[in-house]
């Protein structure tokens, strides 16, 4: 009876242990803004939390974002106009590529 006790908590240790240290997968976004000086920032807003990333030679990548609907916001630089791209989806271990995106004066 002892053993049979030992056994099922190890088994319960086991199965828990699994599921708390199991990965959380996460995806990302990436675009290229044209002309590659027409951005100042570019930043992704998810209800109330709001995420900000370097733009280099016009190209932005955001990572280890959990999967989910995201708003990306362009602020441009002047002549340019400001540019918000809406429902913007991301799912597991995938990232969602915008392409290229073109700022218009």
């Amino acid at each position: 009876m002892k053993n049979l006790c030992v056994v099922l908590s190890l088994l319960i240790i086991f199965a828990l242990g699994s599921v708390a240290f199991k990965n959380v997968k996460t995806g990302g976004i990436i675009g290229k803004i044209t002309p590659i000086d027409a951005a100042a920032t570019v930043s992704l807003v998810a209800t109330k939390d709001t995420l900000s990333t370097q733009i280099n030679q016009g190209v932005f990548t955001f990572t280890n974002l959990k999967e989910g609907v995201y708003t990306v916001v362009i602020k441009a630089n002047a002549p340019y106009k400001d540019a918000v791209l809406e429902k913007v989806a991301v799912k597991d271990s995938a990232t969602t590529d915008l392409g290229e995106i073109k700022l218009q004066q």
